[in-house]
């Protein structure tokens, strides 16, 4: 009897010490936008704040610069490192979708991208979120969901579970249900975001969550930061301003034991449905790989290569999509390998330019530039062709890897490919300037800028195309512009169609393809005196902002899309001829191997060979 007696004492002791551990307090910082007019002051009066403050620990939800910059990313790395308790922080779309570096110098900042702790009962997660160096619709990169798989595998289903995240975990993320399908697993008590600059009460398919308001002042004389405490059975949500005070709790969620119905529940989820409607394509092998890929895989004697983001180069059979080899580079891969030879040449966020074996993987070369490269290469006439982030411009042996000149004028990083017209290479950069190099010298022949003073509205994006002595762009000020090829002069420029970054040119130089930003397919044709819309198509396919660039193989266009779907269009008869949706993620520009067959890459990194009878 005085054996039971005790033992529930002591399981009541326990119990009750165990309910009392449960209250604490933290901090929710988001989108401080380091790199903005006001964001230094606001971010390091919100520290100074903090610390006065009796509080656990801080969590940062992305968003932490405005441009993703070294600069920007020491600068908020040495205010936040002021903070006197624990904290924490994710990226943000701003903080990954303009890195110079590809996410690689958030990392080498602040040791990781995503975490995990234990405190109070609780274990706290902090995902990653993209897009990572192209425009695209949010998105918890791949390698994230694998690891937070392995996460929530070592979790105890009653074990109380706070997910913190930059976006808001509903459909302005392509793959949203990744994230609630598991999460509603466990014990999820709620999640918070950052994202919307404001103070809003969501919920994600039935998971209750927070996002809170920007720590810039905006309008006001003062930022503000959010004030979270836990007890056992609610979280109160306080807004606080700085060295002012308090505001009252806006909004509040009970806690407990948390039980989500996934069979019951009916929600929305990717159709692909579409792909019924064109039985003549098929997908004749799939291949994930465990990280985002975010460039095109390139074909050569049988092997298809590509790199993703998390530094690995993966060759896979052409016939079976079966892997035959890897290469493992140190950071984070987005250059789309060109074929030279028996060889693929590539770059990598570690700041290198790598020559492999197209058969065995094993390294030919590489040569160290000065800082991460994201650009991909071009090659003629046995030179590569090449930009980085550290300023500059290369050309290459393409045999040896040996720097044959470099241009150094750069005040940007170049994420895409160069085009080579004539005697010129020209491509664009992330410092609003388009330039046209002498491709045996390095030498300047011309830049060109739209004129805007936003960096976002930069040519840097697009790969340019050109015909009769005109080079051709668009960008993310929603013109295409066409520039005399020999001085950079503006010939024209037209946003009568609200292109973007995705541009391509028929084999006989006379037209020029776009994508629109809502639904149209628009064909220019190639003048110097105005711009003139040759013809539109209806393709039905929404709101569109990815990247894509249009190819034509055999009188016949390809490109993909937002959401995962590769089109084909017939631009003589100005009809659509299929259409295939193979992920619910952005589609990188195809590589078109023959009339029936091409090899399609998405963010998510599904790659995918599409076959289709001619």
């Amino acid at each position: 009897m005085k054996t039971s007696y005790t033992s529930a004492l002591l399981f009541i002791i326990f119990s009750l010490s165990t309910l009392s551990a449960q209250n604490f307090k933290f901090a929710q910082i988001t989108d401080t936008h380091i790199g903005t007019e006001t964001a230094k002051e606001d971010l390091e009066r919100t520290v100074e704040d903090i610390n006065t403050q009796d509080l656990d620990f801080v969590i940062v939800t992305g968003d932490i610069t405005e441009m993703g910059t070294d600069d920007e990313l020491a600068l908020a790395k040495e205010i936040l490192s002021k903070i006197e308790i624990p904290y924490y922080v994710v990226p943000g779309n701003h903080d990954t979708g303009w890195s110079e570096s590809g996410g690689v110098s958030f990392i080498k900042e602040f040791g990781y991208d995503k975490f995990v702790f234990e405190h109070e009962g609780y274990k706290i997660i902090g995902c990653a979120s993209g897009p990572y160096v192209r425009m695209s619709d949010g998105h918890i990169p791949r390698d994230a969901i694998v690891w937070l798989d392995s996460v929530l595998t070592s979790t105890s289903k009653d074990q109380r579970i706070i997910f913190a995240n930059h976006y808001p975990i509903d459909n302005s993320f392509d793959n949203w249900y990744e994230v609630t399908e598991r999460l509603k697993q466990y014990n999820t008590q709620f999640a918070i975001c950052g994202h919307g600059h404001r103070n809003k009460s969501m919920n994600f398919e039935g998971i209750p969550a927070s996002m809170g308001r920007s720590n810039l002042r905006a309008k006001d004389s003062i930022g503000g930061y959010s004030i979270i405490s836990v007890t056992k059975d609610k979280a109160l949500f306080n807004e606080r301003i700085p060295g002012v005070k308090t505001l009252e709790a806006w909004r509040n969620i009970y806690l407990g034991k948390r039980s989500y119905d996934m069979e019951k529940e009916d929600f929305k989820r990717p159709s692909y449905k579409i792909n019924d409607s064109f039985p003549q394509v098929s997908k004749k092998w799939s291949y994930h790989s465990n990280a985002n890929v975010i460039s095109t895989p390139s074909s050569i004697q049988n092997v298809i290569v590509f790199g993703n983001s998390t530094g690995t180069v993966e060759a896979l059979s052409k016939d079976t999509g079966e892997k035959l080899w890897e290469y493992s580079t140190k950071g984070g891969i987005f250059s789309s390998p060109a074929a030279y030879r028996n060889s693929v040449i590539l770059a990598s966020g570690d700041g290198n330019i790598y020559s492999l074996n197209s058969e065995n993987g094993k390294l030919l070369w590489k040569t160290k530039t000065g800082a991460s490269v994201l650009g991909s290469p071009i090659i003629e006439n046995d030179i590569v062709y090449i930009g980085g982030s550290d300023g500059n411009f290369r050309a290459l042996n393409a045999a040896t890897g040996k720097e044959l000149w470099k241009f150094e004028g750069l005040k940007g990083p170049v994420v895409s490919k160069a085009l080579i017209y004539d005697s010129k290479v020209i491509f664009g950069a992330w410092d609003k300037f388009l330039y046209a190099l002498n491709k045996n010298t390095g030498r300047l022949e011309w830049k060109w800028s739209n004129d805007s003073p936003n960096r976002m509205f930069s040519p840097a994006m697009v790969i340019p195309v050109a015909a009769n002595d005109a080079i051709y762009i668009v960008a993310p000020d929603r013109y295409i512009s066409a520039i005399n090829a020999e001085n950079g002069k503006t010939l024209w420029r037209s946003n009568e169609a609200t292109v973007r970054e995705s541009l391509g040119i028929s084999n006989d130089k006379e037209f020029l393809y776009a994508k629109t930003m809502n639904d149209t397919l628009v064909a220019f044709k190639t003048t110097r005196k105005s711009p003139e819309i040759a013809w539109k198509l209806d393709m039905n396919y929404g709101y569109d902002h990815v990247p894509s660039m249009i190819i034509e193989k055999n009188k016949t266009l390809y490109f993909g899309g937002r959401n995962g779907i590769v089109f084909s269009v017939d631009p003589k008869s100005c009809k659509q001829k299929w259409s295939y949706k193979i992920d619910n993620s952005m589609i990188n520009t195809v590589n078109v191997i023959n009339d029936h067959q091409l090899v399609a890459a998405t963010m998510d990194g599904k790659i995918v060979l599409l076959e289709w009878k001619p």
